[in-house]
């Protein structure tokens, strides 16, 4: 009975998203409602809130995780929307926007090629570099200008953000999700074994995914699609398991997607030739100088730049940002420490790119500030689902009912849990939009019912040794990418980008069978590595 009461939010949010085309906004208000009145009236009856909270007030346990939420969803989530669309719209106040577009055409002349390179290449490296959101939003605004449909540009990008989202941000949801498992001490071995079972368990979608962008792009050449997806799949497979085996969580996505645009641009030199130009792309062919070049890219490069010196990768830097001008507030009642680091985040990165590179481009820093004003004034509407959704998670959370549901699903699953341990993952990420937040719910509930199974021993999968119970646990994170197709703060940033408001229950139709097809696919991949292989 928990576990039915407390789904209801989210069989809510699907109905009034797709069945009724509520606009994301209203749903996610109107979800959070019956939310906290099922948290207040129906939680105690249920008996479910967690023993930690003692003899607290249910009504303050419920205020505080709302307070929580929003909290969290302004920082750094809807920071960092704000700054990676402000980013995009200098480009376009400057021009410069045509210069990127016409070099990405001058890549390759063949559609599916261009579409792969900026959602899976340059959209993985934004992932893994920075992760909530930016490898929807900038892509996707990025196809829209070359020519690209809104609806076709926000799908094709919410596909192609799967594989790298349990590395984003540096590693952050598998490192996460690791130290959940550990109680807070995983080793540098841990590390590498859990990044590498991710890798195992999704490697089948480093070539699937691939072949699916390429087909949703241009279903007419298969033959070239496959060999594409076969190519680029395989230089991807490779660094990116060389990295989670030997060197942790923190590089796979990055070096991953570098290493995928070579592979691109080397099938495209050695086998597109004489391809018609993309008809759907209205832009002349012309040649820029390196001045030029650098000019045009100054403010993604420089958001790279920030990003890269800013992470794990420079870790003197990062130790000093992550430890000067951090913001910490103790929740009451709910104990948990809101942290916001406001010099180490995502978010100021994107700010500093874009600002230093909207003055290379020519504009003046009031020009800048206004534009970044308008920018946050036409995104009201996304922050208020984007507050409304993550203050739904943390309430979940918090009173026991996200627990509740996937404590049922072991007990109706029983020695085929393996199969659905994905299927956990991807729940903890719809309602929460984060794979890291969805490896923070269930990480350690993963860990729990392979010890119920008898899952604790070392064995091989798919030819690598390693634990048991830490394969499992990887699970939440390889199906909690499945969950981001699905999850409607993505679908949030995706309208957000695409200017596409109270398109959100299209966008979720649209994404659903690739959801359910992914979490199939990571369920099988890890009852075969448990069972079989």
């Amino acid at each position: 009975m928990a576990a039915l009461i407390s789904v209801i939010p989210i069989v809510l949010l699907f109905v009034l998203m797709m069945g009724l085309k509520v606009s994301g906004w209203k749903s996610a208000l109107i979800t959070l409602v019956v939310t906290i009145l099922l948290a207040l009236y129906a939680v105690p009856a249920l008996g479910i809130v967690p023993e930690k909270y003692g003899d607290a007030s249910i009504y303050g346990i419920t205020l505080w995780s709302v307070v929580e939420g929003i909290l969290k969803a302004c920082f750094p989530i809807i920071l960092i929307i704000i700054c990676a669309i402000f980013s995009y719209n200098i480009l376009c106040e400057t021009k410069e926007i045509e210069t990127i577009k016409a070099q990405f055409i001058q890549l390759t002349s063949d559609k599916g090629l261009l579409v792969l390179l900026l959602t899976w290449g340059f959209g993985g490296v934004l992932e893994g570099m920075a992760g909530f959101g930016t490898a929807v939003a900038i892509p996707a605004a990025i196809l829209i200008g070359l020519g690209f449909k809104p609806m076709f540009s926000a799908v094709i990008c919410l596909v192609a953000n799967t594989v790298a989202v349990g590395f984003g941000a540096v590693g952050l949801p598998a490192t996460t999700l690791t130290n959940q498992v550990a109680d807070g001490t995983a080793s540098p071995e841990m590390l590498c074994e859990v990044a590498t079972f991710i890798i195992l368990q999704l490697s089948l979608m480093f070539y699937i995914t691939p072949f699916l962008i390429l087909m949703m792009t241009d279903r007419k050449k298969i033959v070239k699609n496959i060999s594409l997806a076969l190519f680029v799949g395989t230089f991807s497979i490779i660094v990116q398991f060389g990295c989670a085996h030997f060197l942790g969580p923190e590089t796979p996505a990055i070096l991953g997607s570098v290493a995928a645009i070579i592979a691109m641009l080397i099938y495209n030199k050695l086998f597109i030739h004489d391809e018609n130009p993309n008809d759907e792309v209205h832009i002349e062919k012309k040649k820029f100088g390196m001045a030029k070049t650098l000019k045009a890219w100054s403010v993604y490069g420089l958001i790279i730049f920030f990003i890269l010196i800013s992470s794990k990768i420079v870790p003197s830097v990062n130790e000093l940002l992550k430890s000067t001008l951090v913001t910490k507030f103790d929740i009451p009642v709910i104990g948990n420490t809101f942290s916001f680091g406001w010099l180490s985040n995502a978010g100021l990165m994107i700010f500093l790119g874009a600002v230093i590179g909207g003055l290379i481009q020519g504009l003046s820093f009031g020009k800048l500030m206004k534009m970044l004003a308008k920018t946050t004034l036409s995104l009201q509407k996304t922050a208020v689902t984007i507050c409304c959704l993550v203050a739904l998670a943390m309430l979940m959370n918090n009173t026991g009912m996200t627990l509740a549901i996937a404590t049922g699903l072991v007990a109706m699953t029983g020695s085929a849990y393996p199969f659905f341990a994905p299927l956990i993952g991807s729940i903890g990420t719809f309602v929460t939009g984060s794979a890291t937040s969805a490896n923070i719910l269930f990480g350690k509930l993963q860990a729990a019912a392979a010890g119920q199974l008898g899952l604790v021993n070392d064995a091989t999968f798919f030819g690598v040794t390693g634990n048991e119970t830490n394969w499992l646990a990887s699970a939440n994170c390889a199906g909690s990418e499945g969950g981001k197709l699905l999850s409607p703060q993505s679908i949030a940033i995706a309208t957000a980008a695409c200017d596409m408001e109270g398109q959100d229950g299209d966008i979720m139709r649209k994404t659903m069978p690739f959801a359910i097809f992914w979490i199939l696919m990571n369920g099988l991949m890890v009852f075969l590595g448990l069972h079989v292989i």
